[in-house]
């Protein structure tokens, strides 16, 4: 029974994250591998620089948001919750990512020759 590939994962754009910041990038993974031409390591390193940058905007846009909260200069509190959950579900993201990054890491050290 032949297996097929799983698709990729699609990050709907939102107010604080778009195409351009990297975010997709993680969606992409398994749609096109490593770029082509270019060393997979340092693809590889890109790909979680830019997560990792994603993630970072993310949570600063949701910090922005809650100070406008609290001062009372926004009035769409759904704007804030969404921000707000955008920022904890890429934290978790890049978190899963890097734990199994670390297990796969160890696995290989583990391996005996």
């Amino acid at each position: 029974m032949p297996i097929s590939p799983v698709g990729a994962i699609s990050i709907p754009a939102t107010a604080s994250v778009s195409p351009s910041t990297g975010a997709s990038s993680i969606g992409n993974i398994g749609s096109s591998g490593a770029t082509e031409g270019t060393d997979g390591a340092s693809s590889l390193g890109n790909i979680f620089t830019d997560s990792l940058q994603a993630a970072s905007d993310s949570q600063a846009t949701a910090d922005g948001l809650m100070k406008q909260a609290a001062t009372g200069d926004l009035t769409n509190l759904t704007q804030v919750m969404t921000a707000m959950t955008e920022a904890q579900l890429s934290t978790q993201l890049t978190v899963a990512v890097r734990n199994k990054a670390v297990e796969s890491f160890n696995e290989i050290m583990r391996m005996q020759l």
